[in-house]
């Protein structure tokens, strides 16, 4: 695959190293199974909101097509198929596509995977009802580039959901220092504090490429049940939704 600008040679190697546990719940990656549900309802909702199709249905999202970037072992690409949208997930490490589509084949998932680059999808003119970016702007190398690929893959009237973590005094405390240092729910090095956007700057960053945003909140985890809830403070983790105008 073609280096794209906006890849960090960092990060390709981490999951390189940690490909094949991404459905391991008791492995590296367990913190995104506890979350998985909260960020999957999220988007389902608030999709439900401006396309109320299926309200009533099991297949809530059933006719939509969305683009899952940085899908990792497909955790997320999964849950967002079995609401009947029609998926693909897409990432730069080939060991995680790998993992996601022997993962798909064991229990019949429709998700389609691919290795590539947003730049790369976006440079085929490729378009999608929703773009999801959860739990990636945070470990690119330029994100202004990476945002605006990720900006025309939206179609006219379409949305992209983003989650990262805020660059704030708290979340180097509770992410770094906490999650990666005391209690070691994350191997050392996951993160880098300075690569996280505050929740201006990636609104900014969003709002100057004509995407509107819409909806944000903050995302909240009790260390003693390890369970994640909606929270208005977003001084940690935090999601937003953006929507393209119709032209």
């Amino acid at each position: 695959m073609p280096q794209a600008p906006s890849i960090d040679p960092d990060t390709v190697a981490y999951y390189e190293s940690h490909g094949g546990l991404w459905w391991n719940e008791s492995g590296p990656f367990w913190l995104l199974h506890r979350l998985n549900r909260l960020r999957a309802g999220y988007i389902r909702d608030h999709l439900i909101e401006i396309w109320p199709r299926y309200t009533d249905s099991d297949r809530p999202l059933t006719g939509l097509h969305i683009l899952d970037l940085g899908c990792g072992g497909g955790i997320l690409s999964e849950a967002v198929a079995q609401m009947g949208a029609a998926v693909t997930g897409v990432d730069i490490v080939a060991r995680n596509i790998d993992c996601a589509r022997t993962h798909g084949e064991t229990v019949g998932s429709a998700v389609r995977y691919q290795v590539a680059s947003a730049e790369i999808l976006a440079g085929r003119g490729e378009l999608y009802d929703v773009v999801l970016n959860m739990e990636v702007v945070e470990h690119v190398a330029e994100l202004p580039i990476f945002l605006d690929a990720c900006v025309r893959l939206v179609k006219p009237g379409g949305v992209m959901f983003v989650a990262t973590i805020n660059r704030t005094l708290a979340s180097w405390l509770a992410a770094i220092v906490g999650a990666e240092h005391l209690l070691r729910w994350l191997p050392k090095g996951t993160h880098q504090w300075s690569k996280f956007p505050t929740d201006v700057e990636l609104e900014n960053l969003i709002e100057d490429r004509g995407m509107k945003v819409t909806n944000r909140t903050g995302v909240a985890v009790n260390p003693f049940t390890r369970t994640f809830r909606l929270t208005r403070y977003r001084g940690i983790n935090y999601m937003l939704m953006a929507r393209k105008p119709l032209e």
